[in-house]
Parts: structure tokens; sequence; C-alpha cells
């Protein structure tokens, strides 16, 4: 089985759909915002409020390259990563199934709160989060080899369609 990599705006439920699809198919998870978070030694709002913006997407494509490769099972990538052409090369030439999440912001808001932990989204956050997606939803659709609603579903009920989807057996 190759691995499968979530990808898909914030708010989606990567990281949780992504836990609770590695768990149904017994293989591992990892996050790459917490894999960034580890090579920093920092939070991501820190690398942004420190580092800035730039220094955060360098870190960011030299993190989703390596996991492509390294990192074996379910792998949820940040919802920018998307953006950067390396990444998306890096994306489309692993191997790797690629599902897209998609939510609406009416479920996205209250999931992520629109709180500082999401740099992208502190200055008026449903506007700016309306905004990436109108850029980003193009992207996610071109990358992804299955696409799943996760608006008003509980993030086992995803990952269990997911794997309905793949045919694995259990």
């Amino acid at each position: 089985m190759s691995k499968v990599v979530l990808i898909g705006p914030p708010g989606s439920g990567k990281s949780t759909v992504g836990r609770a699809l590695s768990k149904l198919m017994e293989i591992s998870f990892s996050d790459t915002d917490a894999l960034i978070e580890a090579e920093a030694g920092k939070k991501i709002s820190e690398i942004f409020v420190d580092d800035g913006e730039a220094h955060f997407r360098e870190l960011e494509v030299a993190v989703v390259t390596k996991a492509l490769v390294d990192e074996p099972g379910v792998l949820a990538l940040g919802g920018g990563s998307v953006m950067s052409e390396p990444s998306r090369q890096a994306i489309s030439q692993s191997g790797a199934t690629v599902v897209y999440l998609e939510v609406g912001i009416a479920q996205a808001a209250p999931r992520i709160g629109f709180n500082t932990e999401r740099p992208m989204l502190l200055v008026n956050p449903r506007q700016k989060w309306l905004s990436l997606m109108q850029e980003r939803a193009p992207i996610y659709t071109e990358l992804a080899d299955l696409t799943f609603s996760t608006d008003s579903k509980k993030p086992q009920q995803v990952a269990e369609e997911i794997l309905a989807a793949l045919k694995v057996d259990r």
C-alpha cells in the first residue's frame, strides 16, 4: 500500500481524519506542521512572528519534500504547502494517493476557531479563509486523486469513507 497524503484548508480535519485513517489502516501517521515545529524547535505561529512567512515556507518545502520520501503511512500536509511549486511536484511524484478534504467556512470556523495558532488567519479570519480557498481550491482539486467533504461528518466517518475508496482490507 502506498502512502496516503491528505490536503485541504485549515479546519478540514487533515490531522484528525489522518489519525483515524492511520488507525483503521494500522499504519503510521505524520503531520508536516508537527514536523516543521520539531525541526524549528518552536510553534508555527512563532516561526511566522520571529522569522517571517518566507522562512516558514522554506522550512515547509524542505519538510514536505523529505516527509513525502521518508514518512510511511498517512501524511497530513499543512493547508498552504500546495502553494509551492517544488511541493506540488514532490506530491505529484510521490506515488501517494492524494486525498483532498473539503470543508465549508460554516464548518471550518468552529473547528479552528480562527485562533492565533493559525497565523494566516489572524487578520479578518473569515475573509482571509475565503480568500485562501479561492486561491488554493483549484490546486487542491488538481492534485487530488480522491475528494471527500468533511462537512457535518465525524472524522471516523470520513476515515471510513476514504478507506472504502482505497479498497484496503482491514
